[in-house]
C-alpha cells in the first residue's frame, strides 16, 4: 500500500509540474484531472485557437496494481525517465502506448 501512495504522489506532482506550461498560442487552459479512486491521471488542453476548439489529452497515466502505466504521452517530456529519476523502479513502469511486443524490447515492465 505504501508503494501505491508514493506512485500516486509522484504521478500527481509530475503532472502538476508539467501543467504549469501554458501553450503559446490561443486561449488554451491546461487542466489536470486526477481520479484517485480509480487511479486515472491526465493533463488536458481545452480552449480555442481562433475558431477552432482545442480539446486534447497531452498526458494520460493510469496506476494498475502497483504499476504506473503511461497510456499516452503527447509531449516531449520523457515521463518514464522522470519517474525513474524520482525513485520509481523501471519494473514498476509500463509503456502502455507501445504494443506488448515492443514493450518486451524496453527496460520497462511489459504488464
Amino acid at each position: 500500500m505504501e508503494k501505491l501512495k508514493i506512485h500516486r504522489y509522484l504521478v500527481q506532482e509530475l503532472l502538476l509540474e508539467y501543467s504549469q506550461n501554458k501553450p503559446a498560442y490561443g486561449e488554451i487552459e491546461v487542466q489536470t484531472i486526477f481520479d484517485t479512486i480509480r487511479d486515472h491521471y491526465q493533463v488536458v488542453y481545452i480552449g480555442w485557437e481562433k475558431e477552432h476548439l482545442i480539446h486534447n489529452s497531452a498526458i494520460h497515466i493510469d496506476i494498475k496494481g502497483e504499476k504506473i502505466w503511461i497510456q499516452w504521452n503527447g509531449t516531449e517530456l520523457d515521463i518514464a525517465e522522470k519517474l525513474v529519476m524520482n525513485g520509481v523502479a523501471k519494473k514498476d513502469i509500463v509503456l502502455g502506448f507501445q504494443t506488448p511486443f515492443m514493450r518486451k524490447l524496453t527496460e520497462y515492465a511489459v504488464e
